[in-house]
């Protein structure tokens, strides 16, 4: 989906609180010339259809701002809300056009479903559902795959083990474990879980009984 935005360059003497009064988000652009950044402004009603479907450190946006003139393709950095009243208060865009590589956030999704779990009764146990992802700016993914099919009972996928897509890498440790599958849980081990002692069976409580009468 293309996310599209526009921006008015934000005055130095414009205050933030009337301009929230006024439905009118501040905003701020890094990265689109070196070091320098640029104050923004927008629509509050703009923003808040932007975040319905942007997401901070992932989605590429690109933002048009006239009166600059700048036009670019931008990640959405960050998005301050109101401590309490959970109102939107300032966004922050970083331009990518620039950059060789960019770090975001990538959710996981996993396909296929492992033997361990469709033949073997047990349970995939999904440890990290999103991994930092270091790509060029025109080669994000929507997901990042990880194919569990082949994962046995005791079977597990680490970092280093995952297929990334080319030109990316990843911003952490290789050995961090992604997913495994686990054994099922027998019944000792859940009322050994839950505190609670299985019941002795009749031969049990006989074989008590007979070594209390010969102790007497």
């Amino acid at each position: 989906m293309d996310l599209n935005i526009e921006c008015a360059k934000r005055a130095a003497d414009e205050k933030t609180k009337k301009l929230r009064r006024e439905g009118t988000l501040p905003a701020v652009l890094y990265g689109h010339d070196g070091t320098e950044s640029v104050a923004l402004k927008l629509s509050n009603y703009e923003a808040e259809a932007l975040l319905r479907h942007a997401t901070v450190n992932k989605s590429v946006i690109t933002v048009n701002v006239p009166d600059m003139p700048w036009s670019g393709k931008v990640i959405l950095r960050e998005v301050q809300k109101h401590p309490w009243k959970n109102k939107i208060h300032h966004l922050s865009f970083f331009s990518i056009a620039s950059q060789k590589e960019i770090e975001v956030s990538m959710p996981i999704r996993f396909v296929g479903e492992a033997i361990g779990v469709s033949q073997q009764g047990g349970t995939l146990d999904m440890v990290m559902t999103e991994i930092q992802l270091k790509c060029p700016p025109d080669g994000i993914p929507q997901y990042l795959d990880v194919d569990v099919s082949d994962l046995e009972i005791g079977n597990a996928l680490h970092v280093g083990e995952i297929k990334l897509p080319k030109g990316s890498s990843v911003s952490v440790e290789s050995s961090l474990l992604v997913v495994s599958v686990l054994a099922p849980r027998t019944a000792a081990a859940v009322d050994e879980a839950s505190g609670e002692v299985p019941e002795a069976t009749p031969t049990e409580t006989t074989k008590v009984e007979e070594n209390i009468d010969t102790a007497s």
